[in-house]
């Protein structure tokens, strides 16, 4: 786990931003435009260090994922203000202090999980938030680090099987090659 430090907060800051000014600048429904934005190549962008170093406002941020997604009105309900502030805040936080990116923080807990516990938590220190959130998913660092290593070894896995299946098949062709000389 990183230190939070002042570069950190300004990303928080500026997501958190982010995610209140979506009231304002967006026709869909505040699950449908976290949903886009957490999955887009600016929250990735934000993953990695030096993007505050870029020159982008809140709004470029909105062309940006709307050039990407394209426009949509889909979904009617808005979470309030300050619970997409924090929901922002909070999603910026875990990923630059665990180092996970927001796609892998959006598969931990949805938006929607967020706006409900904004009243219980939205006064604690982001990190005892975090802490109570894994707690109350039965997460732990090390409960995901397995689950990430058993993800890899089932691709390794399914990667062994196919080169193996692969190779039967080249060998077969070159029996019958053999076997039918031309």
């Amino acid at each position: 786990m990183r230190e939070m430090d002042h570069y950190g907060l300004q990303m928080c800051k500026y997501q958190g931003e982010l995610f209140q000014e979506s009231l304002r600048r967006t026709q869909c429904g505040s699950k449908v435009f976290l949903r886009r934005f957490m999955l887009s190549d600016l929250a990735e962008r934000m993953d990695k260090d030096g993007f505050l170093y870029e020159a982008t406002d809140v709004g470029d941020a909105f062309i940006e994922i709307e050039t990407q997604y394209g426009p949509t009105d889909y979904g009617q309900i808005k979470f309030g203000g300050e619970a997409l502030y924090w929901t922002g805040y909070l999603y910026r936080y875990w990923s630059y202090i665990s180092g996970k990116s927001s796609k892998q923080l959006y598969r931990i807990i949805k938006p929607e999980e967020l706006e409900k516990l904004y009243f219980p938590y939205h006064s604690l220190d982001p990190e005892q938030a975090i802490e109570r959130i894994m707690e109350a998913k039965g997460l732990t660092e090390e409960d995901m680090i397995k689950r990430g290593v058993e993800i890899l070894r089932r691709i390794r896995a399914r990667k062994a099987e196919q080169k193996a299946k692969d190779d039967n098949e080249e060998t077969a062709e070159l029996l019958v090659g053999k076997e039918n000389p031309k």
